[in-house]
């Protein structure tokens, strides 16, 4: 529903006693089947969305390939000093959309996103791959300033979105890190229900609950991550 499982699954890895790197491959391997159900969960809202969501799923799809090899190329100290502010970002785009979207409406006619949003779902992937904590909350910041939908059928082009990108950042994984099969598996079950409840939920929420439940998902990562 907010995109942010990660922030549950990542620090219970950890607390298992699996290495950072460890935790989160097996998290991503294991949270792409909870993003397919949620897809699955939102396919009405998906209606029509064919075109967008492969032009757009071609940017996650490279973003996650190269996020997953900088994952295994950089040293840790990169992402505790760049994700938490780009999640904080996130929240303020998301908390603004609304106000930004009635300036753009307003306005003369413009496509101001036909390069911008590709891009930040481009950067989005790359950091999905990278991490994924709040992704969601990032790719819903970045389709609402861009795109005028109604956030339900922007939530359900999100989770598609963030199913390319660590899908391709898993296949990655699988090839070149050290992924805990075990925990992963069960991530990926349990994952998968979750995807469908949330879906289920969100969809009965209206615009204002369910952009308070993602701002809320974005907050709760940056204070996780800082502290």
């Amino acid at each position: 529903m907010a995109g942010s499982g990660s922030l549950l699954t990542f620090p219970t890895l950890l607390a298992l006693g699996y290495s950072p790197l460890v935790a989160n491959v097996s998290n991503t391997v294991g949270l792409v089947f909870g993003n397919v159900s949620g897809a699955v969960g939102y396919r009405r809202e998906l209606g029509g969305q064919r075109r967008r969501a492969l032009e757009l799923g071609a940017c996650s799809l490279v973003g996650g390939l190269g996020g997953a090899v900088l994952l295994l190329a950089l040293p840790r100290f990169v992402f505790k000093l760049v994700v938490p502010a780009l999640i904080l970002l996130a929240v303020v785009l998301l908390l603004l959309q609304p106000r930004l979207a009635r300036r753009r409406a307003s306005g003369p006619p413009a496509d101001p996103g036909r390069l911008a949003l590709p891009a930040s779902i481009l950067a989005t992937g790359v950091y999905g791959g990278y991490f994924g904590a709040a992704q969601g909350v990032m790719l819903m910041a970045a389709l609402g300033v861009f795109l005028d939908d109604p956030l339900q059928r922007l939530a359900g082009l999100k989770n598609v979105l963030a199913s390319v990108a660590n899908g391709a950042a898993a296949v990655v994984f699988i090839a070149y890190a050290p992924v805990a099969w075990a925990p992963a598996l069960v991530i990926a079950v349990s994952s998968v229900l979750g995807g469908q409840l949330g879906a289920g939920v969100g969809r009965k929420l209206p615009p204002a609950a369910l952009r308070a439940v993602i701002v809320a998902g974005g907050l709760a990562a940056v204070v996780k991550l800082l502290v």
